[in-house]
């Protein structure tokens, strides 16, 4: 599973963030690396410079084999809480998904 992270010009911190998304991204949805070829994530800072609750943005979507993409998105204070946030919405997401095309 490849992950590739997108952010826009006013989050900072760079490498770290990767690191740390990289990780909240593996031990939330590793177990469904099998399925999932690449995982992109887009992060932005909705109100840039003037601050505000939720502003943070964590835009997340998922590859499947033979599959179209799947995409999550959430918004928190931070960006760490806006990507642990989505990777849970993906999974959820998902192993839904997963269990119904099983079944076919």
């Amino acid at each position: 599973m490849k992950i590739q992270i997108n952010t826009d010009n006013h989050i900072v911190g760079r490498e770290k963030l990767v690191e740390q998304s990289e990780a909240t991204v593996e031990s939330t949805l590793g177990h469904l690396a099998q399925h999932v070829t690449r995982i992109e994530m887009h992060l932005s800072d909705e109100n840039s410079n003037k601050g505000g609750a939720h502003d943070k943005r964590c835009m997340m979507e998922a590859r499947l084999e033979k599959h179209q993409p799947i995409a999550v998105t959430d918004d928190a204070e931070t960006i760490a809480q806006a990507i642990a946030g989505a990777a849970e919405k993906l999974k959820r997401l998902l192993d839904h998904t997963l269990s119904r095309l099983s079944a076919h």
